[in-house]
């Protein structure tokens, strides 16, 4: 007999609002699923027609914290193709190294949040610590330690000198020795791989036929890494930048958790090399543009995945429309795949597997 269960929207164990439907068997085993959201709905692509162009790049900060570089990286690339605008090398080069630093910031508080659910305390210090090591660059250079205020239009608004290239080299340089340290210590956890091992597995089969993208799709042995599909900013002016994407096939927690230090990995070998080989040259333009009428659609990839920002223009001071779609608003729909035949026990660790960020899907 089959039993219903609730889970949410507000749960001790759930980052934030989401609501689970499920039924069980009296094994406690889900035979049925069902996601409900609309719990932080901020009309939030109503408000930037409300306001100029400008003022914009605050408002897309401010859709979600730990990807809070990504939203307006996205947004002034759009606004830039509409202008016909091309910024400076060392401004590409500026927004990358940010973004880079943040990605390495955002997988490493998924991976702490997942050493929560799963008990293992240690492992939860040893990542937290890690990442504060990232938390106190960021602050160090931006003045914040979540929204950086990285990204103008034409540009960007910090620079680096020597000390602070230093600065970021030899933080990189600890960071890479103790996310190394960090996976081995993942793989040799037996209590944590009994956890993570075999729970929620996506098969890749349906990850394809969903669409998930960043390390839910490498999980399940999925490269769409958008750095290297379509490449953007830098990494289309420096190829080698582009990541060695790292792939698993077997598409459970556990996989999507390795994929994450390979992310990891990655964005710190790139940091360090474009800090190492910062072009000269302005971070911005002085002249601001003129934003003339016209429609774009850009892709980066944000820690999450794949973000696609449309924007719509009519030559006016403020936007006639902007619509964004997030990596969170595709990967929760595996999670009837993956959540399906599992155990209730298991529903919010393999809802924290996909990094789930409800306020960029919801806005």
């Amino acid at each position: 007999m089959s039993k219903q269960i609730t889970i949410g929207p507000f749960h001790p164990e759930l980052e934030e609002s989401v609501y689970f439907k499920l039924e069980a068997d009296e094994n406690r085993v889900v035979t049925k699923v069902n996601v409900i959201n609309g719990f932080i709905h901020r009309g939030m692509e109503s408000l930037v027609t409300k306001k100029n162009f400008m003022q914009n790049l605050i408002l897309t900060e401010r859709v979600c914290s730990l990807c809070s570089n990504n939203h307006p990286f996205t947004y002034v690339l759009a606004a830039e193709k509409i202008a016909g605008v091309q910024i400076p090398l060392r401004a590409e080069a500026l927004r990358v190294v940010a973004d880079e630093v943040k990605r390495t910031a955002s997988d490493l508080f998924n991976l702490s949040m997942l050493t929560h659910l799963a008990h293992e305390h240690d492992l939860m210090k040893d990542t937290l610590n890690t990442r504060e090591l990232m938390q106190d660059l960021k602050e160090s250079i931006w003045g914040n330690r979540m929204d950086m205020s990285v990204n103008q239009l034409t540009g960007v608004k910090y620079d680096l000198n020597d000390e602070t290239v230093k600065t970021i080299l030899d933080t990189a340089t600890k960071v890479e020795e103790r996310v190394l340290k960090l996976r081995e210590d993942y793989n040799n956890s037996t209590s944590f791989k009994d956890k993570t091992v075999g729970v929620g597995v996506l098969p890749h089969k349906d990850a394809l036929e969903i669409g998930v993208t960043g390390p839910v799709a490498r999980g399940s042995g999925i490269n769409n890494d958008v750095r290297v599909k379509a490449p953007y900013s830098l990494y289309a002016i420096r190829p080698e930048l582009q990541p060695k994407v790292t792939l698993f096939e077997e598409g459970d927690v556990f996989a999507r958790a390795m994929a994450r230090f390979g992310d990891i990995l990655e964005a710190l070998r790139i940091l360090k090399d474009v800090v190492s080989n910062l072009p000269d040259g302005k971070t911005y333009l002085e002249k601001r543009p003129h934003i003339p009428a016209g429609e774009a659609v850009v892709r980066t990839e944000a820690p999450r995945g794949e973000l696609i920002y449309y924007l719509k223009t009519d030559g006016s001071q403020k936007p006639v429309r902007m619509r964004w779609k997030v990596p969170t608003f595709t990967n929760w729909e595996a999670l009837k795949v993956m959540i399906l035949g599992d155990k209730v026990d298991n529903v919010t660790m393999i809802l924290n597997s996909i990094d789930p960020c409800i306020s960029c899907t919801e806005r």
